[in-house]
């Protein structure tokens, strides 16, 4: 595998991912089209999203709720945000 991918939420070469984030065919399709930045900007909302909304993870609906989540932040579209979270201000 490359070590850049041409990331496909922010349209540019960008450090890859060093091994597929999921198992199986959909874990290769992320680590061939998102960059590490990409997937570690994911992990942060979707900790967020789980916290927030206490999702219960053995849960179906869940798990496809946040899939669904994913897919959308990956593709650039409009995605659930957690209620009053207030990102930190960087001194």
């Amino acid at each position: 595998m490359s070590t850049t991918v041409f990331c496909r939420k922010y349209q540019q070469e960008l450090p890859a991912l060093p091994f597929p984030p999921l198992p199986g065919k959909q874990g290769q399709e992320i680590q061939a089209t998102v960059s590490k930045q990409a997937w570690e900007e994911w992990q942060s909302l979707q900790t967020r999203l789980i916290n927030e909304k206490h999702l219960n993870m053995l849960e179906p609906e869940a798990r496809a709720y946040l899939m669904d989540q994913m897919q959308r932040f990956l593709n650039n579209e409009a995605t659930d945000q957690a209620e009053g979270y207030v990102p930190p201000t960087q001194a």
